[in-house]
């Protein structure tokens, strides 16, 4: 399979980001005050780096079949749980969420200027699994009392 340049660069575009991404969570899950808040960054960082060697295939002319793990949509209840979070897990919260908004939008972009349609799937897939990053994120902070709904 050979990619168009504008292809080409908006993947490695996309790439860069989910290594960020594998930074971030893998730091904020050592800083994190909260085992909860640990255990999604971590589970996270796993994730985004799937992302990342998902794309380095892909980039290499591969197009990888897509993973049919489970649907962990509804992994991470929150329901019940009413404790107050600290201000460092709002921070790192906070600052992941720019970045999980951020990659997610890209997506789109990326999505549009394929051609191949397997590789729209895939990219889709991984756009979805962000928005899922950024509501278990939500959702955790929402449960902590750091993200109020006006």
């Amino acid at each position: 399979m050979e990619l168009t340049m504008k292809e080409k660069l908006l993947l490695e575009d996309q790439r860069e980001h989910e290594l960020v991404c594998v930074k971030k969570y893998t730091e904020y899950s050592k800083r994190a005050d909260d085992p909860v808040l640990k255990n999604i960054f971590q589970d996270h960082a796993s994730v985004e780096q799937e992302h990342y060697d998902t794309l380095t295939k892909i980039l290499n002319g591969q197009v990888p079949p897509m993973a049919q793990g489970q649907e962990e949509d509804n992994k991470y209840q929150f329901k019940g749980i009413n404790t107050t979070g600290t201000d460092n897990d709002k921070y790192l919260c906070e600052n992941i969420l720019v970045a999980e908004k951020y990659v997610s939008s890209n997506y789109d972009t990326a999505i549009f200027e394929c051609r191949d349609h397997n590789i729209r799937q895939i990219l889709n897939h991984i756009q979805k699994e962000e928005q899922e990053h950024g509501e278990h994120v939500y959702n955790y902070m929402q449960s902590r009392g750091m993200y109020s709904i006006q």
